[in-house]
């Protein structure tokens, strides 16, 4: 819930309040199979404490508070593969659950030209407050169902996001449908785009576009895909195809047989 405002900053006590929603959402959160589905800037939710971070409420529906259409996406997915799926509902201008802690975003200041009043001159408890109370419990739940897997280290990650379709920093295009980002291993990526090029030939797809996979640009990949050794991807669609439901039912639905044709390839002597 968006309020309106400024209020405190997390510097005394615990930050997030029984009337606060809790750090993750999970769907399907009994499946057991290969893939878990991750959604890391689902939400605009902002706890109490913080007011509305010195922000308007018409800068929550910017891409700078959240990856536009991704949950629709995200949830589709879920619901077509019969796949766990992870959401984090707090915006990511409180804390990036995509970042670690010493990434210069994970709590910006600014985003996208825009100031965040209600992330200047952090603390570095009010950091640690964020970060412990909401990064922390949301990427343990995430261990929790890659470690609930049948074979935890035949495990797939997919994380879902989506990008705007210019930047108001540089007004340059971005011309990509979607990319498939990956830092280290680019094993299941390539598989991905092979199965999704096969099913939509004029598929406007690349690697590592808009943004390049690393380990202070991502936190799920280097974490819970390299660290694990477990096959991961990282999906960027970009928004504006996927602001309406039926733009987010038509992207999952292709992802959704690409992943299964990558399994069914897997599968075959």
């Amino acid at each position: 819930m968006l309020r309106s405002g400024m209020s405190g900053d997390g510097r005394g006590g615990m930050l997030l309040s029984p009337d606060d929603p809790p750090p993750f959402q999970t769907v399907n959160s009994d499946r057991k199979g290969r893939l878990v589905l991750v959604c890391e800037h689902a939400g605009i939710e902002v706890p109490a404490q913080l007011g509305n971070l010195g922000l308007q409420p018409e800068d929550f529906a910017k891409h700078i508070a959240l990856d536009i259409g991704a949950a629709g996406v995200a949830r589709r997915l879920a619901q077509r593969l019969d796949a766990p799926l992870v959401l984090q509902p707090y915006s990511r201008l409180v804390v990036d659950c995509n970042r670690s802690y010493e990434a210069p975003d994970c709590f910006p200041e600014t985003s996208d030209t825009i100031l965040i009043p209600g992330n200047l001159h952090l603390p570095e408890a009010a950091r640690r407050r964020r970060y412990e109370e909401i990064h922390n419990v949301f990427h343990a739940e995430i261990d929790r169902l890659l470690d609930g897997q049948p074979d935890p280290k035949r495990a797939i990650l997919v994380n879902i996001h989506s990008f705007t379709p210019r930047l108001l920093a540089n007004n340059i295009y971005r011309p990509w449908e979607i990319g498939l980002l990956f830092n280290r291993d680019d094993h299941y990526a390539r598989r991905l785009m092979n199965a999704l090029r096969s099913l939509r030939p004029e598929v406007k797809a690349a690697f590592n576009q808009p943004y390049q996979g690393g380990d202070e640009t991502d936190y799920s990949i280097p974490v819970h895909g390299e660290r694990r050794g477990i096959e991961h991807v990282l999906i960027e669609i970009r928004n504006d195809l996927i602001a309406s439901k039926i733009g987010q039912e038509e992207w999952a639905d292709l992802l959704a047989v690409a992943i299964e044709r990558t399994l069914e390839k897997e599968a075959r002597p």
